[in-house]
Parts: structure tokens; sequence; C-alpha cells
């Protein structure tokens, strides 16, 4: 397990919509990851992807199964150990960029610092560090609004790289972005993925983007089928 930096087992995931209606989001899936390795996740709307990853970031818990960072199982995990674990291990990465309207770049980058009890002037150093090598150092005071969609998911990416993580999950990193964004904010990943040896789990629909990762894995009807 020393080279595995997440797995689920047997991992089912269900529903209840309405009184009588399940829907049965995962079937009894296996995935694991390695420690440096950029996996692809992909699939038509609606088969399972999002779910998924959300099994993976440990943002949900499943039906059944097991789910592991690294050689840690979360089933037994209280929801204060949960975020702990998520806070100290992994990163993410959401389409909508997920920024707060209301702070700058810079106060966005420093949030999961904040939550982990840093100190705020050592939360700052970090964060213009991480936004400088994201290369927006001079936007630092600059709210979400005035910056365009590649910058916002620059943030996002700085944000998520705050603590140090052992893992990167982004769904659909660059689908709200333009063909040129797109392209810089994946040689940007390939770029840390490389630099860090951090491990990249990414949601995509975009087959450019799939073929940069190492390995592509299809979901379809809740069930990994290649």
């Amino acid at each position: 397990m020393k080279n595995i930096a997440l797995k689920i087992k047997d991992v089912t995931k269900s529903y209840q919509m309405g009184k009588d209606n399940v829907v049965q989001a995962l079937c009894g899936v296996d995935f694991e990851a390695k420690k440096g390795e950029m996996v692809a996740i992909m699939g038509p709307s609606g088969s399972g992807k999002s779910t998924l990853l959300n099994m993976l970031g440990i943002l949900d818990q499943p039906t059944s199964g097991t789910v592991m960072v690294g050689d840690i199982k979360t089933k037994t995990l209280s929801r204060k150990q949960l975020a702990a674990l998520r806070n100290r291990h992994i990163g993410y990465i959401f389409q909508n960029y997920s920024l707060i309207p209301s702070l700058t770049a810079l106060e966005n980058v420093m949030l999961p610092l904040k939550y982990a009890g840093t100190k705020k002037s050592k939360s700052k150093e970090i964060a213009l560090e991480e936004l400088e090598k994201v290369g927006l150092l001079e936007r630092a005071n600059h709210l979400p609004n005035e910056l365009s969609g590649g910058q916002q998911q620059r943030v996002a990416i700085a944000r998520a790289l705050i603590n140090n993580p052992d893992i990167i999950l982004a769904d659909e990193p660059t689908g709200n972005l333009d063909t040129k964004s797109g392209k810089e904010i994946m040689d940007m990943i390939i770029k840390l993925n490389k630099e860090s040896g951090q491990t990249f789990v990414m949601v995509t629909h975009n087959p450019d983007v799939a073929k940069l990762c190492h390995r592509i894995i299809r979901v379809v009807d809740g069930r990994i089928v290649k």
C-alpha cells in the first residue's frame, strides 16, 4: 500500500429519490491511484463520475464498501477526523472555481490555512508564494469578478495546493474555459505533477485533456468498464 495514494474497494452509492425510487449511482466500484499518477475519469452524463470523485475525496460516504486515503481507512473516522484528513491530504479544483466573491484572490487562497489554524501572517506569506507559482502575484488583491475565467481557475489551483496535499481532485478543471486558457491550466497541472509528484484524479469530458493523463478510466452506469 506504500505506493497507493487513493483506493476504493467494492463501493456502492445509492440515493433515495422520492418514496419508492432508489437511484444506484455506483455499483461495486474498485479503483486505485498510485502516488504521482495522473488519472482521467470519463463517461457520459449521469454515469457516476462526479459521485466517484466525491467518494475519492471523502466529500460523501459510500452506502457500502471501503475508501482509503493512503493507508487510512475512512469508514470509522468521525466528521471532525474526516474534515482534518481532507484539509491535510486532499486539494479540490472545481469547474465553477468555487471562489468566495467577497474575498480577494489572496484571501481565497488563504482559506484552507485559516481552517487549519495557521497564523494569519504565515498564511499570507504561503498564499503569496502559491499565487506566484500560478503567475498571479500581481492580481493578489483583485476580487474574483475582476479576474478572467482562466485566472479564477489559477486562484482555485493555488488554493488547492496551499496545504501541500498529496492528492488533487479536479472536476472538469477546464470545462468553463476557452481552448487557450484550458491548455494553460493543463500545462500548469502537468508541471505541478512532475515537479511535486502529487497525485491528480480528474473528471473530464474532453478527450484532449484525458490524453494528457497517465491513465484513463471510463465509467458507465455506475461501473468502471475500462
